[in-house]
């Protein structure tokens, strides 16, 4: 009896589960739903949007304008010379800053007893408990400024920054800051000549920053001002000229402890005044050798951000060991250096050996005597370590035998001092040659210099040139005074090559003579760290090759790189929407260099609509009239009007100034002519919709849910119409301030605009968004006008609404009623995307969910959501997988110390831990403790800041740069209709996709009991980290691409003075300190 009950439930399970795999959606009824559908939401966006109206305007114009094809050969010269005028004029006044601080000097005669007042900018506005100014402070006025950022500034007068550990009444300080108050006539002139100039500054060799216009100067989160204008690369750059450094560090054991940390340090500050143009290796000795990248072996590598950094954490894993022999590390690193220079790699200019030990014990002359005399082509410096000073002696002959200089570091404020004195020893012969060369920096971001202020982190260049000193009597012993410069924003260098011109995808890009980026609509310097912005490590060492990665054989970045004019094509995969959505575009790149600059410029206009452009033509009075229409703007970010020129004209809005100008109000301003015209053209035309969206709104009942009616054309114009109020309306950031995406800016045309142009014109192009939480729609399509057989983009034309009003109109299509005649449907009759037994989906073309039951699930893309329906999608060719690279990611580290934990299981480790961090402290604060604090309470600062800050371990879980590959997805539009059964396990899942006709949609509706999870998981679009295997990897880190030399090197000149190599300073400890600080040393290094 049992046994038939179970078969009879068998039996039923069998027939339940015949009957799932048997479920069909009849194909037919989803094609029906598919063109109702597709003419409600055409009538109701034509309607709102008022897209024929405005394709009916431009065609009644068609006979009074004119397509123009852009020549991108003229404007890549056009834009190339204008920029090269606007970075000349920076030079001129760079120039005579230099002019005038050397005569300042050459005319002064050092005072070693004078006293000066003179306005330090972090004690300037400050009083003491009493109200009264403190000593270099004083009554300093500041106000606002819109060119300098907003920030708080004195246009009238420069002020002085100087580092906390640097003394800030020295004579020698007080003599400088004195010579250079001739420089703030300079200043002023100089802005006054060029208003358009920024930051100007001098950075003097003592350490004194003065910087115009005057600012307060905020300190660190520690109190400190850490910024030394000696450590920046315009400094560096210009104090020397490009140099070839091997660093040879001592890790024998008696350099364990606080030597090894002072060893570290000074690795670190030598690397830090290295830039792209410098090559570097590391080698640590002892009784071998041992490169700290084995990959480097024997070779130079270019001293970039990525390198430097790597080198960076790789001496900081070193350890000491063994007893240490100079010779055998010292023939090395000439071999390295020799090598580099007959092979015509590295700088092919300076060449230096950089010596970090605790002595010098061995008989090395030998190895001089082979490899660097008599011409002493290599210098050597060499760096003391420690309070020992049995090796002084030998250390320095080291560095004066081979034209070097000798310092003794004992402690760690000592480090950033000593280590600037080679810069002034490799910059002798460029003084006494007088050789003032010009430089300009790579793309930067000086977050430094105003630490605390809401700056906008805007990317610069620097330009900047050497001060020497001119007095006959130091000639030969090249007297480096210091370095004077400017900063040139790059948004304003790029703003030459104006937006409209180049079309929805097409843009403007500078490089540098190494091939990296300046500035490009897709370079991210940035990244989020928790809740705020960051620059990324690697942020100005991008190569152009990791931007315009379809460049596979580097065509375009070699021709750059070489500074030579010409043109390329490239087949590329573009993205937008923040790299979700891949376009196939065709680029047309143009490129030349930038005179007088180690820059190169290009510049990308797209085959097709990108070259043709059309003109319109109408009168002032006209076009005035719909210019100041209350529902239209214009870009904000464009050069319609320069109003940067004329301090008077920065209060002006771009609108404001264009409408002032053409009135006749504002004569004087400089216009962009053509934008104007076009603008004024494309306000009158689109002037009907203004009408058009009103009369809608008093006559008709608006749908709700239709909220925004919006357009822009390529002069940067925009109109809207608000349909719902603020109160109701869901997209209440949508084309304000804050929505950058959908805005016309500096970098892009904005989203909609750009999708819009790659869709058939007339037809809509529909996406979900997804801001901050709050969903909407957009649907939007492209407008053309025509002429003489040419047909040009004209326009894109839109319409935002709510999820809700879609949700209800589609869910009234996607139903059958209970009455349906289902005699001739083979299949579900009545079919309802209702049921619990559907899925229904509304998808993109890039796969994106546009509705679903699931609100959570709009926005996602589909294959996260049902991986089995996408996988047979993509299997069926109605999707195709499109392979993206990022170069410019952020991954998370896995990086573990295999220590770590084995300390943890000690239960004395915790104790242990306390008495070191104890002993270490006690031990930092003895040997950091300096005799001059004594009298100079300024001395009396926290000398490891520095240190720390470039020590940080990296946490597990951190970001560091990587290589990414992620997939994106494109719906081929001639497969209008799937529909599949999908195995999966005991049911069988069917499905029907099809194609909304007009529009970039596809209808998909599945089975919704079957799960196929288990089978199919989800497709996910998360990018996923390229791992190199070790010789790849090591490849490409030591691989030197392509580079242009800088023109000039300065190695050699036969009057310089040599002799000057260094010193022995006397250093004088009580027994009492010295013993603590040996018991401390003892004790810290038994725990460690």
């Amino acid at each position: 009896m049992g046994g038939r009950v179970l078969l009879r439930i068998l039996g039923l399970l069998c027939l339940w589960i015949t009957a799932q795999a048997q479920m069909k959606i009849p194909p037919e009824t989803v094609q029906q739903w598919a063109m109702v559908l597709s003419t409600q939401l055409r009538d109701l966006t034509t309607k709102y949007s008022g897209s024929l109206l405005l394709q009916k305007k431009l065609k009644d114009v068609e006979s009074i304008i004119k397509i123009v094809e852009l020549d991108g050969g003229d404007l890549v010269k056009k834009y190339s010379d204008e920029i090269e005028r606007m970075l000349g004029s920076k030079r001129k006044s760079v120039k005579r800053l230099a002019e005038s601080a050397e005569d300042a000097d050459l005319y002064h005669d050092f005072n070693a007893t004078m006293k000066f007042d003179y306005y330090n900018s972090m004690l300037i506005n400050t009083a003491d408990e009493d109200g009264n100014s403190v000593e270099l402070g004083g009554e300093f006025p500041l106000e606002e400024n819109e060119h300098f950022n907003k920030l708080l500034v004195n246009t009238l007068m420069s002020d002085i920054q100087i580092p906390t550990n640097v003394y800030n009444k020295d004579p020698n300080i007080l003599n400088g800051i004195y010579n250079s108050e001739a420089l703030n006539d300079v200043f002023i002139a100089n802005f006054q000549k060029d208003p358009t100039l920024t930051w100007q500054f001098f950075g003097s060799s003592t350490g004194f920053f003065r910087i115009y216009p005057g600012i307060k100067w905020t300190p660190d989160s520690n109190g400190v001002a850490a910024f030394d204008c000696r450590n920046r690369n315009w400094y560096i750059q210009a104090a020397t000229s490009p140099k070839d450094i091997i660093i040879m560090v001592d890790i024998s054991g008696s350099m364990k402890g606080l030597k090894m940390t002072i060893a570290k340090h000074t690795i670190n500050t030598i690397l830090d005044t290295l830039g792209e143009n410098d090559f570097v290796n590391v080698i640590a000795y002892t009784d071998y050798i041992r490169y700290v990248e084995p990959c480097f072996k024997g070779t130079l590598v270019q001293a970039d951000l990525d390198n430097r950094e790597h080198f960076k954490q790789l001496v900081d894993e070193l350890h000491v060991k063994g007893e240490a022999k100079i010779k055998n590390a010292m023939k090395e690193s000439f071999k390295i250096l020799n090598e580099a220079k007959l092979s015509g790699r590295g700088s092919m200019c300076n060449q230096a050996i950089m010596l970090i030990t605790d002595g010098a014990m061995e008989d090395f002359e030998s190895v001089f005597e082979e490899f660097n005399w008599p011409e002493r082509r290599v210098r050597v410096f060499t760096y003391l370590i420690g309070r020992e000073m049995t090796f002084a002696q030998n250390t320095k002959w080291i560095a004066c035998n081979n034209k070097g200089y000798y310092t003794h570091i004992s402690t760690l404020a000592d480090v950033q001092e000593n280590v600037m004195e080679y810069l002034h020893v490799l910059s002798r012969p460029m003084v006494i040659n007088h050789d003032h060369d010009i430089i300009w920096t790579e793309a930067y971001m000086d977050s430094v210099l105003f630490y605390t202020k809401a700056q906008s982190l805007l990317l610069m260049t620097s330009v900047a040139m050497p001060v020497f000193s001119k007095k006959k009597e130091t000639l030969s012993h090249g007297i480096l005074l210091g370095v004077v410069g400017t900063d040139v924003p790059l948004m304003e260098v790029m703003k030459l090559a104006p937006r409209y011109m180049l079309g929805a995808h097409g843009y403007a890009f500078l490089i540098t003579n190494n091939g990296y980026i300046l500035a490009h609509p897709d370079l991210r310097p940035l990244y989020q760290d928790g809740k705020k912005l960051k620059p990324k490590p690697n942020y100005n060492s991008v190569d152009l090759s990791e931007v315009e990665w379809e460049d596979t054989e580097e065509k375009l970045r070699t021709a750059m790189v070489r500074g030579e004019t010409g043109f390329i094509q490239l087949n590329i995969r573009a993205s937008v929407d923040k790299g979700k959505r891949p376009l196939y575009l065709v680029n047309n790149y143009f490129y030349t260099n930038i005179d007088e600059t180690p820059f190169s410029f290009g510049m990308v206009l797209t085959k097709g609509h990108g070259g043709l452009m059309f003109i319109g033509n109408v009168s002032v009075e006209e076009g005035l009239h719909d210019l100041t229409s209350p529902d239209l703007s214009i870009a904000t970010e464009w050069t319609y009007c320069e109003t940067d020129i004329d301090p008077s004209h920065r209060k002006y809005s771009q609108l404001q100034a264009a409408i002032r100008y053409l009135l006749g109000q504002e004569p004087d301003l400089e216009c962009d002519e053509l934008l104007l015209q076009q603008t004024l053209f494309d306000a009158v035309v689109t002037a009907p919709l203004e009408a058009y969206w009103n009369a809608l709104m008093l006559t008709d009942r608006v749908e709700p849910g239709v909220e925004t009616a919006f357009l822009g054309t390529r002069a940067g114009l925009t109109r809207w119409m608000r349909y719902a109020g603020v109160e109701t309306r869901v997209a209440k950031r949508f084309l304000t301030a804050t929505d950058k995406d959908n805005l016309f800016t500096v970098d892009h045309f904005p989203l909609w605009y750009r999708l819009a142009v790659e869709n058939t014109p007339g037809s809509f192009y529909y996406y979900p968004v997804n801001d901050k939480g709050v969903k909407y729609v957009i649907a939007v399509t492209a407008v053309t006008v025509s002429s003489e057989g040419k047909t040009a983009m004209a326009a894109a034309i839109g319409l935002q609404m709510s999820l809700d009003m879609l949700e209800k109109m589609f869910w009234a299509i996607a139903k059958q009623p209970s009455d349906t005649d289902c005699s001739a449907i083979e299949g579900v009759c009545p079919l309802s995307c209702e049921s619990s037994d559907l899925n229904c989906f509304l998808v993109d073309n890039n796969g994106f969910v546009l509705l679903s039951k699931e609100r959570s699930e709009v926005g996602r893309f589909f294959g996260e959501v049902d991986g089995s329906v996408m996988a047979s999608l993509i299997k069926m060719g109605m999707f195709k997988k499109v392979s993206l690279f990022d170069y410019q990611a952020m991954c998370k580290t896995s990086h573990h110390h295999a220590s770590s934990a084995r300390r943890l299981l000690s239960p004395f480790y915790g104790v242990a831990a306390l008495i070191r961090w104890f002993f270490s402290n006690l031990l930092m604060f003895l040997l950091d403790f300096n005799l001059c604090g004594l009298w100079h309470s300024d001395y009396f600062v926290d000398a490891k800041a520095g240190y720390h800050t470039s020590h940080k371990q990296k946490k597990v879980g951190a970001l560091q740069p990587c290589d990414t590959a992620y997939p994106g997805f494109m719906y081929d539009s001639s497969v209008k209709e799937a529909n599949s059964l999908i195995k999966c396990g005991r049911c069988q899942k069917m499905f029907v996709v099809q194609q909304i006709p007009d529009s970039n949609l596809v209808m998909v509706v599945a089975q919704a009991d079957c799960d196929c999870s288990r089978q199919y998981g989800a497709i996910p679009l998360e990018p996923k980290e390229i791992k190199y295997i070790a010789t790849v990897k090591c490849n490409r880190m030591k691989s030197q691409k392509v580079r242009r030399r800088p023109q000039s090197c300065h190695d050699y000149h036969p009057k310089e003075n040599a002799k000057e190599c260094g010193g022995v300073a006397a250093i004088l400890l009580s027994r009492s300190v010295f013993s603590a600080s040996l018991l401390a040393s003892l004790l810290a290094h038994h725990w460690m």
